[in-house]
């Protein structure tokens, strides 16, 4: 089995519920049969500092971790990135398994 990666935006009081509610969703429509490649396949995700993100474009520094194979979110078993994007709006991103 491979991997894909994936970017989900999600809303919620923090990030904890708007993760929840990410992965709920992509399972109603992905299904919870596993190798989905969304954010489906996720139990957990870590936080990227804001002050680490800066002014940049949030997707924009999502696809450079991954392309730069952080060790934090460079595992298709490990947690998902999470960036805060504005007030209750989370970007979630990584590798999943597909």
């Amino acid at each position: 089995m491979g991997a894909h990666t994936f970017f989900t935006r999600a809303n919620g009081e923090d990030a904890k519920s708007a993760f929840s509610d990410a992965v709920e969703d992509a399972q109603y429509h992905y299904g919870q049969g596993g190798y989905t490649g969304t954010i489906a396949e996720k139990t957990s995700f870590t936080r990227i500092p804001d002050d680490e993100v800066g002014d940049t474009d949030p997707a924009e520094y999502a696809s450079q971790l991954i392309d730069e194979q952080d060790s934090r979110i460079d595992s298709k078993w490990g947690p998902a990135g999470c960036i805060h994007v504005e007030e209750d709006t989370y970007l979630f991103f990584g590798w999943a398994s597909a």
